[in-house]
């Protein structure tokens, strides 16, 4: 089975999560957008579709059309063995990924507390203040919870669900990298006090599909223009 993915060509952004997933299956998917004339067929897709998605990511697989990042992974992970079979394995990885879609909001609501279709320098005041918080609080909070998660894992395993990996490993290892690109000390403070989520971190990075994707030249470089961006002065 072919996918087509469409996403922006030019940021990780939500569409990365889908990446990592697709990627870990060694599914076979076109990420559109990257191609010739791909953005405006994205833009003529989301226009025209009998069921249009909101915005991307999006995925088409056979006549399917699925938006949202977590509906896309939930579909992912039942296609490829990226969740538990079990209907209460399944939802309660959708959950953790729901709450990392949460996670992800807020760090890109640091740089864009006021509104999305600002400039940063028009709303610099208010990010700070908005960062100071998610940096003393909300980082600290999210990676417990994680955290704990992977302590009580009732299997043993090092993964959030179960024994094996699933699409929130995935994308809890991305949210560690971006976090770790935008917030580098705070975010490497947080990961002193979450050695669990840090070594599940590392583990992820070490599998050997994703790490012949961080090497390559698919993966995109994180940037100022994606959800996770790197201004010192929000890092405290």
């Amino acid at each position: 089975m072919s996918y087509e993915l469409y996403y922006w060509p030019t940021i990780q952004g939500r569409g990365e999560f889908v990446r990592l997933a697709l990627e870990e299956a060694g599914a076979e998917y076109v990420d559109v957008a990257r191609g010739p004339n791909g953005t405006r067929a994205m833009m003529r897709l989301m226009r025209d579709a009998e069921k249009p998605p909101f915005a991307p990511p999006f995925l088409r697989s056979g006549d399917l059309l699925i938006g949202q990042t977590s509906a896309i992974l939930l579909y992912l992970g039942a296609q490829h063995g990226l969740a538990p079979k079990d209907p209460a394995g399944g939802l309660w990885t959708h959950q953790i990924q729901l709450t990392i879609a949460d996670l992800v909001n807020e760090a890109h609501d640091t740089h864009h507390p006021v509104g999305v279709g600002l400039y940063y320098e028009d709303q610099k005041d208010e990010a700070l203040r908005r960062a100071k918080e998610f940096r003393q609080s909300r980082i600290p909070k999210f990676l417990q919870w994680f955290e704990e998660i992977l302590d009580r894992n009732p299997s043993g395993s090092d993964h959030l669900v179960g024994a094996d990996l699933t699409y929130a490993d995935l994308s809890l290892f991305q949210v560690v990298e971006g976090l770790t690109y935008a917030f580098p000390y705070a975010t490497a403070a947080a990961l002193r006090k979450t050695p669990l989520v840090a070594a599940l971190h590392r583990a992820v990075a070490e599998r050997p599909r994703i790490r012949a994707y961080l090497e390559s030249e698919r993966r995109i470089p994180f940037n100022q223009e994606g959800i996770f961006r790197q201004y010192s002065e929000l890092d405290g």
